[in-house]
């Protein structure tokens, strides 16, 4: 994905509207990304729609979240059974294991992550089961628990909305619940996240940071959010990136 197909996107994760005019001419035609449905027309102005869309997720700072993407895979071995949850970055992750990796089995319950893959040779997914979230493409509820329970796995990799002082943190209680859910499966629990989100919170918690192994982020994180991380015993892991 190209540095101009994803500027306008990046833009509006922060300003949320920018006009339809410099979508037209300052970066790309805004007719093809909202015929690709990632923008709204309001008004003379061009908006995002659902931040719960797994597709616009994924194409905000792409570039970052492949490099922590790559980063993730290298701790992953040929022949390993892996848990990875909806998350962006989760999603590229997902796609550097089947594409770069020997017979590795990857357990979600993500259903975009199932059909983002399907054309891939040798992928190997097993999608657990439970209610539909249709917009965020994912599994939820008391179904993916039951499901979960019937695997061991060693790593588990996840997303995250933010932080608070106790721990990661969702914007999404039943999603939050199914990453706890699939977390009880693995001995290793992995967060795979862009550094913005050290400066921001959710609404509800995800894991405590007594229960998180690693992260993976960019080199933009602030120092004191990672020494508090640090300080609760956990590795992280980070990628070099420039100004994108």
């Amino acid at each position: 994905m190209q540095q101009r197909q994803t500027k306008i996107l990046n833009i509006l994760s922060r300003k949320k509207k920018v006009t339809v005019a410099d979508c037209n001419t300052n970066i790309f035609p805004f007719q093809r990304r909202k015929k690709n449905g990632l923008l709204n027309r309001e008004h003379g102005y061009a908006t995002m729609k659902s931040s719960d869309d797994v597709r616009n997720r994924l194409s905000i700072n792409y570039e970052i979240k492949k490099l922590i993407a790559i980063k993730a895979a290298e701790k992953i071995q040929p022949g390993e059974t892996v848990m990875i949850e909806s998350g962006s970055c989760c999603a590229l992750l997902a796609e550097e294991i089947v594409t770069k990796k020997r017979d590795v089995t990857i357990i979600t319950n993500s259903v975009f992550i199932a059909t983002f893959l399907r054309d891939k040779p040798g992928a190997r997914i097993i999608l657990l089961g439970g209610e539909f979230q249709n917009e965020a493409q994912v599994m939820v509820g008391p179904l993916v628990k039951k499901c979960a329970e019937n695997f061991c796995v060693g790593k588990f990799f996840m997303g995250t909305d933010g932080f608070n002082a106790k721990g990661a943190m969702s914007g999404d209680l039943m999603r939050a619940e199914a990453v706890r859910d699939m977390a009880e499966s693995a001995a290793e629990k992995i967060i795979l996240t862009e550094s913005k989100k050290f400066s921001q919170t959710g609404v509800v918690p995800l894991l405590p940071y007594e229960k998180i192994n690693s992260v993976y982020t960019d080199n933009g994180a602030n120092e004191k959010s990672v020494k508090n991380l640090e300080t609760h015993g956990i590795k992280i892991f980070t990628v070099p990136v420039g100004e994108i």
